[in-house]
């Protein structure tokens, strides 16, 4: 924020006597929220592939313990289903990232 904050778009916009509240919120906050937005998305792809070890510690049903029985079963056909939902499911999150 600090450096949003000392870029020459918020110098340009003081000069032209914005309302500080207008050049925090609109200007500023909006290009330093960019990384922040990227690190929450690749949390959010982290915590999607940590499922897969909480399902099968606490016995929880979903794609994690289905991918984790199938592997013990050699059902191939499910793991890469499994990984495939998986797969768009990250894919889609970092495009809504992206586009946000």
């Amino acid at each position: 924020m600090i450096t949003a904050l000392s870029s020459a778009y918020v110098k340009t916009a003081r000069a032209k006597g914005v309302k500080s509240r207008n050049i925090i919120f609109v200007h500023a906050l909006r290009n330093a929220m960019l990384p922040v937005i990227t690190v929450i998305g690749d949390q959010a792809a982290a915590l999607l592939n940590g499922a897969v070890v909480i399902e099968t510690i606490f016995g929880f049903p979903g794609v994690g313990k289905l991918m984790i029985d199938s592997i013990l079963q050699r059902d191939f056909n499910v793991v890469l289903a499994a990984i495939m939902v998986t797969a768009i499911a990250i894919f889609l999150m970092n495009l809504l990232i992206d586009m946000a």
